[in-house]
């Protein structure tokens, strides 16, 4: 669906308190949900935007969990992690 909108630039608000751990969203996503989403999201960049991407940390209050997440997160980003 993105690809449609054939996006410059791709901000990126990450809201990792819908990992299974953190009790606020309750959405049960862990590690390798964020490295899929993250490289899907990259993907796109790469197509249409130059791979620009601007990725802010908001949510995520399990802090363990938080770390893991936002290491998947950038591993996927500098390309040492396989989604």
């Amino acid at each position: 669906m993105l690809n449609a909108f054939r996006p410059e630039l791709i901000y990126l608000s990450a809201g990792f308190d819908a990992h299974r751990d953190d009790e606020l969203a309750n959405l049960g996503w862990v590690e390798s949900n964020f490295a899929l989403l993250t490289a899907r999201i990259l993907d796109v960049a790469n197509r249409h935007a130059k791979g620009r991407i601007i990725s802010m940390l908001e949510g995520g209050y399990a802090l363990k969990a938080l770390a893991r997440s936002v290491g998947a997160r950038v591993g996927v980003l500098l390309g040492a992690v396989d989604a």
